[in-house]
């Protein structure tokens, strides 16, 4: 990093002056100007739509707006048959819809599975900091409420926030008999780490891929149930019985080209986030699949979407070398002692104030020039990964963030010896399909779980609360679902054609949805093609 000599220079020569200082908090009119300022989500680049639920009341960026006014990919003469016949549906491959197959078995229910790429390929698998439960001395469910509320500005939903926070203790519980492997002490108690925003440590991890490990827990236990698993199946449309309950969907197996109809009594959403659609052009953490599909099939069935401009933009997405743009940098190594510092060889804010707030700060220092320009012209702030080894002694970055180490290797870069170059990468969608405690949605027969729903986070999530989001509420879905399983009915596609009907009397759109695929891929993503 020759072409960075000088930047670290100052960097280095500050580091000694540094190393122990104490920020001062900023005042709410300093973050409340910081994010108006310089947090994408107030960029301004967004827009209304003119149909369904959230008509004319919500911006969402651009490029959601467009799928969630996109046309139908099914074709116009396609009329549904119950190819399939099962009891629950659920749509999605990651950790919610593992949880939820995982609370239907012994059921006696019939379960089908269908995931848009393979089981596991998801979010959960990308979450790499930990997961909250509030098992420490001096927490509890009410400490870790309070923390997670004023982290997401108030604008939480109350009731799923409290059932979140009380069922964490049981959520680890769950997990470590399922054989989740989570980090222990030298004394065999839970390694406890600080998360931004929280106010005691409550982060539970394994290692540095703790997505990772859950996920592998949650699909090799799916696997030992009943559930039938069909892989490469996205959802193209829900389907509902003309009066009001949706009653199936129908998938496009791609391994076979063909469209599908699932005849179903209920249906889980449980498709995940939409990092992919990469809003004004941010890289992102998240995988391939997530591309808001969810937001699209059941914004056409009436849902409404809560806080559907609210995103999160994680503080540390990987600004260099380029091949590694967007990638995480997990929060907790801040949280062991990494700051962030500017070219001038400033640390310019508390490095574990909350996500959005120090997202906006690193903006900001780029914008104003105290950014570090990479060869390729990229910008971005240092994390000074060195500090954790310099505080707690060589080899501790090693043996806490094997997968960081492991990641920069091949590009020549230590992060024991070596800063890394951050800039925001969007990574979490805040808001999303609204739901009851009981993941129900506002229609009849359509539940959804994890990150495809919104209210639980408010506009900002602490980390740790989405791998929580997607056991606790992933299990009480499927609970909700053996209580409340409605009768079968027909499989009509009368709500997504009458929503195409109050579409085309606006205006004729050219886009299709769900998009299914990163732009950037070139995909195939007509069935039969």
């Amino acid at each position: 990093m020759e072409w960075a000599r000088d930047s670290l220079k100052r960097l280095e020569d500050s580091r000694e002056a540094r190393r122990n200082a104490v920020h001062e908090e900023l005042s709410q009119e300093e973050v409340d100007r910081l994010l108006q300022e310089h947090h994408p989500d107030h960029s301004g680049k967004g827009r209304s739509i003119a149909v369904g639920a959230n008509a004319n009341a919500t911006a969402f960026p651009i490029e959601l707006a467009d799928l969630l006014e996109s046309k139908s990919r099914l074709p116009d003469d396609y009329v549904p048959a119950a190819d399939i016949e099962t009891d629950v549906l659920i749509i999605g491959g990651g950790g919610a819809a593992c949880s939820a197959a995982l609370a239907l078995n012994e059921s006696g229910l019939k379960t089908l599975l269908c995931a848009k790429l393979r089981l596991g390929d998801s979010n959960t698998v990308m979450a790499e900091g930990g997961i909250q439960a509030a098992l420490g001395p001096e927490d509890s469910a009410q400490r870790h409420f309070a923390d997670s509320l004023v982290g997401g500005h108030g604008k939480n939903d109350p009731q799923l926030l409290k059932r979140l926070c009380e069922q964490g203790p049981e959520g680890i519980r769950w997990l470590t008999e399922l054989g989740c492997l989570f980090d222990v002490t030298e004394e065999g108690m839970f390694r406890l780490r600080l998360g931004g925003g929280a106010s005691v440590p409550r982060v539970l991890a394994c290692r540095d891929y703790t997505g990772l490990e859950i996920m592998r827990t949650l699909k090799d236990a799916t696997r030992l149930t009943t559930t039938e698993i069909m892989e490469d199946c996205p959802a193209l449309e829900l389907l509902d019985d003309g009066a009001g309950q949706v009653s199936g969907a129908t998938i496009w197996n791609r391994q076979k080209n063909c469209l599908q109809s699932v005849s179903a009594r209920a249906v889980l959403l449980a498709t995940g986030g939409a990092g992919q659609l990469r809003f004004q052009q941010f890289g992102t953490s998240n995988h391939v699949g997530a591309t808001g599909d969810g937001l699209v099939l059941a914004y056409r069935q009436g849902c409404h979407l809560e806080h559907g401009g609210s995103f999160q933009y994680h503080p540390s997405g990987s600004c260099y070398p380029e091949a590694m743009s967007g990638r995480l940098v997990t929060e907790a190594i801040r949280s062991v002692g990494a700051q962030v510092v500017n070219n001038e060889g400033h640390c310019f804010i508390n490095e574990l104030t909350y996500r959005d707030v120090l997202a906006a700060a690193i903006i900001r220092e780029v914008r104003e020039g105290r950014g570090i320009q990479t060869p390729a012209g990229s910008c971005g702030v240092w994390l000074d990964t060195p500090l954790i080894d310099i505080k707690h002694g060589a080899g501790t970055l090693q043996k806490q963030f094997p997968g960081i180490v492991h990641r920069f290797a091949p590009f020549g870069i230590d992060p024991s010896q070596t800063p890394i170059l951050i800039y925001p990468t969007l990574h979490y969608q805040n808001g999303g399909v609204r739901v009851d405690e009981w993941c129900r949605t506002e229609i009849n027969g359509l539940w959804a779980a994890g990150e495809v729903t919104g209210g639980l986070h408010g506009t900002n999530r602490l980390m740790g609360n989405s791998l929580l989001d997607i056991i606790t509420f992933g299990r009480r879905a499927g609970e909700s679902i053996k209580a409340q399983l409605p009768e079968r009915k027909a499989a009509t596609r009368s709500a997504a054609d009458r929503f195409q009907r109050d579409l085309q009397k606006l205006s004729e759109s050219s886009v299709q949805g769900p998009q299914l695929f990163p732009v950037e891929m070139n995909m195939n993503a007509t069935p039969g093609q």
